[in-house]
């Protein structure tokens, strides 16, 4: 009785929460998007040329750090409501790690505005010729002979223009120097470290999250093996790539709380308790058992009166 109580439970708060948790990774989703739409003006081939455009929309910096940094801080919802459902329905999860999974959001919420603070800060000491080059002209003319020798081709239509001294030499070295400069004055913002420590934790804990949680998701039967699997995929690459990838996986997680995906939700939802995917061999071994007939096809499958009679005639014709 206890047992069916404490299902009761967990499933009025999952019904509870389900809507609730899906719009707000939907609206996560919606803000990544804006971001990327927000900061696109920011763009260049060097650190140089990033910087002035950072510097020249400011305002876009910010923005973009700030809508991420939501997007990030809204993943705690999904990410604790699939880690509670999974240790509902089996006692083997770990319940400390609840932490880490609210963690790792937040660490790289924090880690988008510092970014934001922070390349606005190198922007603005850059154009105002703060920042300084640790290479110097020589050096820079030096590699750019090389790199002429390597492609020249490649090196004469990016940088020897009609009247260009040296053959667009010198024009490589000013601008080499130049990005030099740009990419210093990144490394020493005051908030940089801070910005990259944040978000080397975020990723990292991100992907542990991801594959733990996705894990004993699809061992308890609430994400099936496909979905599972991409879902601790994705943890993979929120630490070797990109975060943004794993926004594939949150949509899908959204429409499955809804009810929005084909087949439904797993039964394990409905239920309020582990129902464990078969294992291939065991899908196989199901598929293999042929049913047993039953009773009133046996009895249709017996030859009647009528067919004994005609089969004896038949055998006689062909003795006689």
């Amino acid at each position: 009785m206890e047992a069916v109580s404490g299902r009761q439970e967990i499933l009025a708060r999952e019904r509870s929460w389900s809507l609730p948790v899906a719009l707000m990774t939907l609206v996560a989703i919606a803000m990544l998007v804006a971001s990327a739409i927000a900061i696109s003006p920011v763009n260049g081939d060097g650190d140089a040329e990033i910087l002035r455009a950072a510097h020249e929309h400011r305002s876009a910096v910010i923005l973009s750090g700030v809508l991420q940094a939501a997007a990030f801080a809204l993943l705690v919802a999904p990410l604790i409501y699939l880690f509670r459902a999974a240790q509902a329905r089996s006692p083997r999860v770990r319940a400390q790690l609840i932490g880490l999974v609210i963690a790792a959001p937040l660490f790289l919420a924090t880690a988008s505005v510092l970014k934001a603070v922070s390349t606005e800060e190198a922007a603005s000491d850059f154009t105002a010729g703060k920042a300084s080059a640790d290479l110097s002209v020589q050096e820079a003319k030096t590699e750019c002979r090389d790199e002429r020798r390597d492609d020249p081709d490649g090196f004469r239509d990016e940088y020897a223009g009609p009247g260009e001294p040296e053959g667009g030499v010198l024009r490589c070295a000013e601008e080499t120097v130049t990005d030099d400069a740009a990419t210093n004055a990144i490394t020493d913002a005051s908030l940089n470290l801070a910005a990259i420590g944040f978000g080397l934790g975020g990723r990292l804990g991100l992907a542990f999250s991801l594959l733990y949680t996705c894990l004993w998701a699809m061992r308890t039967g609430l994400l099936s093996r496909f979905w599972g699997s991409l879902g601790m995929a994705m943890g993979v690459a929120a630490f070797l790539l990109v975060v943004q990838f794993t926004f594939v996986w949150f949509l899908y997680f959204a429409f499955l709380l809804i009810g929005w995906v084909p087949g439904g939700r797993p039964p394990a939802w409905a239920a309020g308790e582990a129902i464990p995917w078969p294992s291939p061999g065991e899908k196989a071994a199901q598929e293999l058992e042929a049913p047993e007939p039953a009773a009133s096809e046996l009895e249709s499958s017996e030859p009647t009166d009528s067919e004994e009679h005609n089969g004896e005639l038949r055998k006689r014709k062909q003795r006689d």
